[in-house]
């Protein structure tokens, strides 16, 4: 299978990102957000090109497919490459579903949220009866930003390797070919379980930021959390989540990479033997990176609600025990005035309520 035309749904950072570098290397793109976003839109259309800013320089990339359609989006597209936030999964579900044709595959790059089973539910839920290629990763394909009103990429990374898993995953080697036409960066994962547990941003984020609530307060704005955020006492809160993350991955049956491997796989740091602390303080890559900008921000809404709730449903499920994460989840709540126990991500909301582990594993 040779792709020729790539629709990417989601037009804010990794989705702009991906239009201008999957352009500039040849592919036919299509940009899609949806009416309410349409905003994102707008630079792209009155400019009819992107800027493109990266190690090599600055690049005029002609680009003006975008649309609110979703069905001319997709059409002809043989993957639609869903580059958006986790809690907007089933949104796009419900617009997409109706239209996507079965040889088309679909895409979830970004962080890992089980969206490749949300997806799918949401699709039987609406009475669609499909058969669906669909697979998703761990993480962003890019470390990248975007300013949609200029129409303009900083990228900082090209990542280097991320884990692929589809859904069913006896599909993921088929996808995972099709997909690395796109990027080779990919590497198979277990399951979409294994890519959900390498998701690293539930680590990094919440614990840290919470810690520094009250510097996000009164910065007004001008905050780095890899720059200042993580110090020698609270990357220790990281370091704990980490440890938990990892033991429910052993009693998942998964071997999974820590918080230094995965990023130095990534390319975001060299492993040179120094302290995560000080490989977060001073990355090239990560110091670029401002934010969160506020208490409101994804670092706490969707990494709590998507990543650190159904870490803590997992590790309850296995008999591991996840006293720091539940903590984040609790403060987290107290601070944002949100039930994230009740509004996240659970495994009854994926359908697999009552379920032993066995069962759960072999569900996916």
């Amino acid at each position: 299978m040779t792709i020729e035309k790539i629709a990417v749904i989601g037009a804010g950072n990794g989705g702009i990102t991906a239009a201008a570098d999957l352009t500039n290397r040849g592919f036919s793109v299509s940009l899609f957000d949806s009416p309410d976003f349409s905003q994102n839109l707008e630079g792209i259309r009155k400019r009819r090109r992107i800027v493109l800013q990266d190690e090599d320089g600055e690049k005029f990339v002609d680009f003006s497919n975008v649309t609110t359609d979703i069905e001319a989006a997709v059409r002809g597209a043989g993957v639609i490459m869903l580059t958006v936030p986790g809690f907007a999964v089933e949104n796009i579900a419900e617009q997409l579903a109706p239209v996507v044709e079965e040889d088309q595959v679909i895409l979830l790059n970004g962080a890992g949220s089980m969206g490749s089973v949300r997806f799918v539910n949401r699709a039987k839920e609406m009475g669609i009866d499909k058969s669906f290629d669909i697979a998703e990763t761990n993480s962003l394909t890019y470390g990248t930003r975007a300013f949609p009103e200029e129409a303009r990429v900083e990228l900082s990374l090209y990542v280097k390797k991320l884990f692929f898993a589809a859904y069913p995953a006896s599909e993921t080697g088929r996808l995972l070919n099709i997909c690395s036409e796109l990027y080779d960066c990919f590497v198979p994962a277990e399951s979409v379980w294994h890519t959900t547990l390498e998701n690293g941003n539930p680590e990094v984020h919440p614990g840290p930021a919470l810690l520094n609530a009250g510097r996000i307060d009164y910065s007004n704005g001008e905050f780095w959390l890899y720059k200042e955020g993580i110090t020698e006492h609270t990357v220790k809160l990281l370091n704990a989540i980490e440890q938990e993350r990892i033991s429910i991955g052993k009693s998942f049956g998964y071997t999974l990479e820590d918080a230094v491997e995965s990023r130095a796989g990534r390319g975001y740091f060299e492993d040179d033997g120094r302290s995560l602390q000080e490989l977060f303080n001073t990355s090239e890559v990560y110091t670029k990176i401002k934010g969160p900008v506020s208490i409101n921000s994804r670092y706490f809404t969707e990494d709590i609600s998507n990543g650190l709730v159904l870490w803590s449903e997992m590790g309850r499920l296995a008999g591991v025990s996840t006293p720091n994460i539940d903590a984040v989840i609790t403060l987290g709540s107290t601070l944002l005035e949100k039930d994230f126990y009740a509004s996240g991500l659970t495994l009854e909301k994926l359908g697999f309520s009552g379920r032993t582990l066995n069962q759960v594993l072999g569900s996916v």
